[in-house]
């Protein structure tokens, strides 16, 4: 009786023992995203959350902190994921640009084409691997790209004005722009007078005309109603790919197993596709509403366009010359587009036969 009993209090501890163990093992990752649940990120890091999750079998969990409940600004909020408190973040380019500078690339206008060749710039080149590796150097090996996603389509120029068909109507507007030289010096090369703004300020701005055009999505233009203070013309010159850089705990990664890092790097991609998604569903509504709201759209022909994009040509210097690997990561970037325009040409022209 009493080996009976002692079998079975053995049996009960190893059992407590792996049950215990098992528990050890469960991860928690903390990702944030200041933004709101009307926005791509939230998207794709609900994709992200429900691809993890269900990929480990519930050992990794992810909590979504959406907004500013983690850290309110892009410094603040890298400094979260150095040290640990933070797992996961997206950040745009000015976002991180503190930090690392030369993710300003995808800044840069009219460098590609369309969305075909972006997103095959970001998945079947090694361009994101160069970046990864180089922000992994400049943040003491602490600081993780995981995979670049998009964050509301095109940058486009709008304006409380008049109709921009040509970068000589850009002359003399007073544009909104981020705090950052680059932008600054792009709205300067066209003729603009750039005046920095606080994303939460520029309703306002626009509205008492501090600033009379903006560079944006569709999607954030109709997400903060700016129609209603007045925007009223839109160009679709797409100049620059609104790049989403999603960043990882160096430590927290190297901490997975393998299969585990496996899971996490696939929800990344899973991610990422849905954020090359979104916005193209989102802006046929936006687009609607904005024509609604008494907006009118230009398409500028392939010659006006060409004449965007040789009057910022001084910008591609200024990049070289100013930024910190401007000119590794611009000719890394340069022969990743060129790679993808390749990729896509044959893919369109073998659909044709």
């Amino acid at each position: 009786m009493l080996k009976k009993t002692l079998k079975s209090l053995v049996l009960a501890s190893l059992m407590m023992g792996t049950s215990v163990a098992a528990m050890a093992q469960e991860i928690t990752l903390r990702a944030t995203a200041n933004s709101n649940e009307n926005d791509e990120d939230y998207d794709g890091l609900v994709v992200f959350k429900n691809y993890v999750e269900n990929a480990s079998n519930g050992a990794i969990k992810v909590e979504l902190f959406i907004g500013t409940q983690l850290c309110a600004k892009g410094d603040e909020c890298l400094a979260g994921v150095a040290d640990g408190s933070i797992d996961v973040y997206i950040s745009t380019s000015g976002g991180a640009a503190g930090l690392f500078p030369y993710i300003q690339v995808l800044d840069l206008p009219y460098l590609m084409s369309d969305d075909r060749v972006a997103e095959a710039a970001l998945t079947q080149t090694d361009f994101t691997k160069t970046l990864r590796e180089m922000a992994l150097k400049d943040s003491g090996d602490k600081i993780r790209l995981m995979t670049i996603g998009n964050t509301g389509g095109w940058r486009n120029y709008a304006n409380t004005k008049k109709r921009v068909s040509g970068p000589g109507d850009l002359a003399g507007l007073k544009m909104r722009t981020v705090p950052a030289d680059l932008p600054q010096f792009v709205a300067t090369t066209l003729g603009a007078s750039p005046t920095p703004i606080a994303w939460p300020e520029l309703f306002t701005s626009l509205q008492t005309g501090v600033v009379e055009g903006t560079a944006n999505g569709i999607t954030d233009i109709m997400s903060m109603k700016f129609p209603d203070a007045g925007l009223k013309y839109l160009t679709l010159d797409g100049h620059s790919y609104m790049g989403a850089f999603w960043w990882m705990g160096q430590d927290r990664f190297m901490s997975l197993t393998d299969a585990q890092k496996q899971i996490v790097v696939d929800g990344f991609s899973a991610l990422q596709q849905a954020t090359f998604a979104s916005p193209k569903r989102k802006e046929i509504q936006a687009y609607a509403d904005f024509k609604a709201a008494g907006g009118e759209v230009y398409v500028p022909t392939t010659e006006e366009k060409a004449a965007f994009k040789a009057s910022v040509a001084p910008v591609m210097d200024w990049f070289k010359t100013n930024v910190k690997g401007g000119p590794e990561v611009l000719t890394a970037f340069e022969t990743s587009v060129a790679k993808a325009q390749t990729i896509v040409d044959a893919e369109r022209a073998a659909s044709l036969n």
